[in-house]
């Protein structure tokens, strides 16, 4: 993508170890324990961690989007998950985002899962990211009913399937 005022980025396949990756990762989680703590929100306990715990043998693809001078932008991966391929930790940098790079991140996802034969992704997100929610439905990711192993640790999680074929 480009414009008058915009830098040019690229998208760059990594392992899920990848130290740039764990970066962006730390940065989504100082993220979400601000947007989550408080009044009224369940603290992180033993369910909400390991429904959330990501096994690396479980990732397909990890994607990071890099500025044209190298900086970290965006961070998303692919993982198996009972059979689907679900969409996981997708961020934005503070300073990047509503220039399109989290709808040409998941883009980018749609088109690796395509050239695999996957007939559709899934997702789940928080209730407390309308941001995140705003952009799954803009780009034809449609509502579906919470999934293993968001049901009982985070019943209030929004899940979401695009359908490829």
């Amino acid at each position: 993508m480009s414009g008058s005022t915009e830098r040019l980025f690229r998208f760059e396949r990594v392992e899920w170890d990848d130290p740039r990756a764990a970066v962006l990762r730390a940065r989504m989680d100082v993220e979400m324990t601000a947007r989550y703590a408080g009044p009224g929100s369940p603290e992180l306990d033993d369910a909400v961690t390991a429904a959330l715990r990501i096994d690396p043998a479980d990732i397909l693809a990890t994607v990071l989007v890099v500025d044209g001078d190298v900086t970290l932008i965006a961070h998303a991966a692919l993982r198996t998950h009972d059979g689907d391929w679900e969409v996981k930790r997708v961020i934005v940098s503070d300073d990047q985002r509503g220039r399109g790079v989290g709808r040409a991140l998941m883009n980018e996802l749609e088109r690796i899962a395509r050239a695999a034969g996957v007939p559709r992704l899934i997702l789940q997100t928080g209730s407390k990211q309308p941001d995140a929610v705003a952009l799954y439905e803009k780009i034809g990711y449609t509502p579906i009913p919470i999934y293993e192993p968001y049901i009982e640790a985070i019943p209030h999680s929004f899940c979401f399937e695009k359908l490829l074929a």
